[in-house]
């Protein structure tokens, strides 16, 4: 094209004719997106649930990186009992920033350093509330976590199995499903800490807490039922569609159909309803450490900081407030996620 030629010029043919078609503004290139992208684009949309994604991983760092860490610099453990992390004339414990003495007892001879309470001392024991806060996260998240990996899994298998199979599979899974929904859980609970409880908590495989493994266990047994019944009603829709009698036609084994054209489409529900779960066991297990039903102590969960608050509620409001605000904030964060990953999977939802 000349330096001289306008764009104009170019419509035009041989003949000296005007083209008026091709004389048009050409349609924008639209850009091929895949799924994931896709997905990607609608999310980061959500400014809350990007905004719960960042406290997620704030709270995972903090309580799994930064805990070991400001115990190293604090130069005490969660569990180190401090006779003045509580006044000894009115046996309230400390209040925030407190410097206190390490002397295992008022009066004792010898010298010994100080160390800092940041947020005050848990009650009459005088441990550090910040850091039986931050451990604290720990032992939640990790009953949470792998209760919710345990009983998504279990629901997966048992849903995928009835909606395909359906006949008597469907039948049996249903009514285990409906037996575990009316189940009384608190007294499964109960039974099995008494008959085996203390072989289960010894049970850490080298890295989990005292106790997290009998409690996400029991969470699992009984609350597959609810993933089960969202898979087995998606896969009841899927197996009819003409993929699915495509692979049929093709020879492929039932195994084959479920594990590589039906397991990937239920990636989706998967992902939103184990956000869901997480906050809900996470609820859970604070209520059962609350009760004396979790995890035992010495071990720090946020629902042993608040059983020990309620008798300095007048005193010292604010040992309930940090672990239930600890609390509020978690399974705040972890359905506000659900929600935003919902819509972002949600193929309606414009780009």
């Amino acid at each position: 094209m000349s330096s001289g030629t306008s764009p104009l010029d170019l419509t035009e043919d041989h003949g000296g004719g005007f083209d008026p078609l091709s004389a048009s503004v050409a349609a924008p290139v639209v850009k091929a997106r895949g799924y994931w992208e896709l997905i990607w684009i609608r999310f980061r949309r959500d400014r809350v649930a990007v905004a719960s994604v960042v406290f997620i991983v704030f709270l995972l760092l903090a309580a799994f990186i930064g805990a070991p860490i400001a115990a190293h610099f604090l130069g005490h453990g969660p569990d180190e009992i401090f006779a003045n992390g509580v006044n000894q004339a009115t046996l309230i414990p400390v209040g925030p920033w407190t410097h206190i003495n390490t002397a295992p007892y008022p009066g004792a001879s010898g010298h010994f350093t100080n160390t800092l309470l940041i947020l005050g001392s848990d009650g009459t024991l005088g441990r550090d509330l910040f850091l039986r806060l931050l451990y604290g996260a720990q032992a939640s998240l990790e009953v949470a976590g792998f209760a919710t990996a345990g009983s998504v899994a279990l629901g997966v298998l048992m849903g995928l199995l009835a909606g395909y199979f359906r006949g008597w599979v469907d039948t049996v899974v249903s009514r285990l499903i409906e037996v575990v929904m009316v189940f009384p859980a608190l007294l499964f609970i109960i039974a099995v800490r008494v008959v085996a409880g203390p072989q289960l908590n010894s049970i850490t495989f080298g890295f989990l807490a005292h106790g997290v493994f009998t409690l996400a266990l029991i969470l699992s047994v009984v609350g597959w039922f609810y993933p089960a019944r969202i898979i087995r009603g998606v896969v009841l829709s899927l197996r009819e569609k003409e993929f699915v009698e495509a692979a049929r036609m093709t020879g492929a084994s039932d195994f084959r159909i479920m594990c590589s054209h039906l397991l990937p489409h239920l990636v989706a529900p998967i992902i939103v309803y184990s956000t869901l779960i997480v906050a809900s066991n996470i609820i859970v297990e604070a209520g059962l450490s609350f009760l004396g039903l979790g995890i035992e102590a010495p071990t720090a969960t946020w629902g042993t900081l608040l059983a020990a608050a309620p008798q300095f509620y007048l005193t010292q409001p604010w040992l309930m407030v940090w672990p239930g605000l600890a609390i509020l904030l978690t399974t705040l964060a972890f359905n506000l996620l659900g929600d935003g990953l919902r819509d972002a999977f949600d193929p309606r939802a414009r780009v």
